[in-house]
């Protein structure tokens, strides 16, 4: 992913919500991901999220993070963070 988000956060409250995701989303946890679009992703976590500075589409700075998911079958998302509306931990692979 590039170092422009497509949304970032300045609030505090929103940059706290992105770090307790990051805390509780482990590397090699297999999860449902509900998204805010609706969608539901079903799959084991790469690696642990990060939370990074990038600069919004308007060119002003701000905290968004990355995560990456596999779906199986060589299918392998990367989503920004704040797109996760919640999840259901399903176990460790």
């Amino acid at each position: 992913m590039s170092r422009t988000a497509p949304r970032v956060y300045v609030d505090q409250t929103e940059i706290d919500h992105l770090k307790r995701l990051q805390q509780e989303l482990d590397a090699e946890l297999m999860v449902e991901l509900n998204l805010r679009d609706g969608t539901t992703l079903v799959g084991t976590l790469a690696d642990r999220p990060t939370i990074q500075q990038f600069r919004g589409p308007d060119g002003s700075e701000g905290t968004n993070g990355q995560i990456r998911i596999d779906l199986g079958r060589g299918d392998i998302r990367d989503l920004w963070l704040d797109e996760v509306a919640h999840y259901t931990r399903m176990g460790s692979s």
